[in-house]
């Protein structure tokens, strides 16, 4: 049921059409300078140090962060700075590799993938498949946690709030590709650091202070221990799941991919992951402020939601924009991942399909459509999904981390088969759903990754031990005259 009189009602719904529009407009103005399929699939090369750092940040700082982080912050305190510092980790561990990333000039991890180990369709189509199923998972629990969100404050159904915000991510990726979703999400994602640290200090003083805030929420929660409140087995759990699978998150790879100086890949994904720690203040506060107000909820989750009807008409307006922009942004930028997935690797790569730069323009504005579609009736039918994010992160991680990595670290060393990476993906999936058939202690996610580590290595030991056909320059100067 809505929250609030009419007029408030009118509010949020205008507010809500404003952000979206001026998402909209700015993603028209910036997908003029999408000239080619490769500026709609990866912006060819052409955003800045601070679009790259700022697109990140508002591509991985979503409904999740909206919902569940909030709830860490209810139930566990400064804990949620765990969770986010395992982004972090996952961005510094990716800067190993980043510059060679952006020398390479690839469109999708699977070109990574088939780069090291060479062409073959059957490894596109297992490296194409880990790679989307997780911004594909983005894109239906954003509509989910919109829907959630905004029918608490409007009281309108779920399958029109679906419809709403599936239109809103198309208006975001239609225009230019990634080229218009980097740069309206570098808008939005400046807009979202300010919100975050708005709402965050006004949380706060709702519930009386800090001092109030500090009297009646156990020290446990908001002192120093308070970080590792949530327990070292959760913590374990968090760092086996996030850490790898922010390593083999596409969504990040393209912005890497699109920096405009081979220079600021690292530097990019550095201080990406730096501002992830925003997310964090703005869940621990508004979990610790929910608390102090109410500590009996039924769920963790329900924080956020509950936090809404305390709100006073013009912050729960303010709020509104503030939500809008966070959900939309993520869910566009996983949209395009996806779609750049199909066009790239599904219909160029595997399929073996030649088109023109209009029609292949064409063909990725249509699989936008479908793909936005498909996700929309998922999350109506399904939308107590959310938790399949644990598994697909898990997944795709254990099929892609080996090797990329490990892959990285050999190719100039070794000649790698096509055959070595699928049977190192297949290993790795394989191991992850027995391990999680077992429901073992360890996260299952490990023993995928470790079980697809072993594999490539073995695989890579019984082949040529060295590329003894040319010196590891020549190697390297071949895979760039690929390109």
């Amino acid at each position: 049921m809505p929250t609030g009189s009419t007029g408030q009602l009118a509010g949020i719904v205008l507010t809500s059409l404003l952000v979206i529009g001026a998402g909209a407009a700015m993603s028209v103005y910036f997908g003029r300078r999408a000239k080619t399929s490769q500026d709609w699939l990866a912006a060819n090369e052409s955003l800045p140090l601070f679009v790259v750092v700022i697109t990140q940040f508002a591509a991985a700082s979503g409904g999740g962060v909206l919902i569940a982080h909030v709830g860490i912050g209810y139930s566990s305190g400064w804990s949620v700075f765990i969770y986010e510092g395992c982004v972090l980790v996952g961005f510094l561990l990716l800067m190993l590799i980043a510059r060679w990333l952006r020398e390479q000039r690839f469109t999708t991890v699977p070109d990574v993938v088939t780069r090291l180990f060479g062409q073959n369709r059957l490894l596109t189509a297992i490296a194409a498949v880990a790679a989307l199923v997780v911004p594909f998972g983005w894109i239906a629990t954003q509509f989910v946690a919109f829907a959630r969100l905004f029918g608490q404050l409007t009281g309108i159904p779920l399958p029109v709030l679906v419809a709403v915000i599936a239109v809103a991510s198309l208006a975001f990726v239609l225009p230019g590709g990634l080229t218009s979703v980097a740069w309206a999400d570098f808008v939005f994602g400046l807009f979202k650091i300010t919100m975050a640290l708005v709402v965050a200090i006004y949380g706060i003083q709702l519930a009386g202070g800090w001092t109030h805030v500090t009297q009646v929420v156990p020290q446990r929660l908001w002192g120093f221990e308070g970080v590792t409140a949530v327990g070292w087995q959760q913590i374990w759990l968090w760092a086996a799941a996030i850490i790898p699978g922010t390593q083999t998150n596409q969504l990040y790879y393209q912005r890497v991919f699109a920096t405009k100086r081979i220079s600021d890949a690292r530097r990019g994904l550095g201080l990406s992951g730096l501002t992830m720690l925003i997310s964090g203040v703005y869940a621990g506060c508004i979990g610790l402020a929910v608390h102090a107000m109410n500590p009996n909820l039924a769920s963790q989750e329900d924080a956020a939601g509950w936090l809404l009807t305390q709100l006073p008409s013009w912050m729960l307006i303010v709020f509104a924009a503030f939500l809008v922009s966070t959900i939309v942004a993520t869910s566009g930028a996983a949209l395009q991942s996806v779609t750049a997935n199909l066009t790239r690797d599904v219909y160029q790569n595997i399929a073996g399909k030649a088109a023109s730069e209009r029609r292949t323009v064409a063909l990725s504005r249509l699989l936008t459509i479908a793909v936005s579609i498909v996700a929309a009736v998922l999350a109506v039918v399904f939308p107590q999904a959310l938790p399949w994010l644990v598994a697909t992160y898990a997944y795709s991680a254990a099929a892609l981390a080996a090797p990329i990595f490990l892959g990285y670290v050999l190719h100039r060393r070794r000649h790698l088969t096509p055959a070595t990476a699928i049977a190192s993906m297949v290993a790795g999936i394989v191991g992850c759903g027995v391990a999680q058939v077992l429901d073992t202690t360890v996260p299952y996610a490990v023993y995928g990754i470790a079980t697809s580590a072993v594999v490539l290595l073995l695989m890579a030991a019984a082949t040529s031990s060295k590329r003894a056909d040319a010196p590891a320059s020549t190697v390297r100067s071949e895979i760039v005259r690929e390109r």
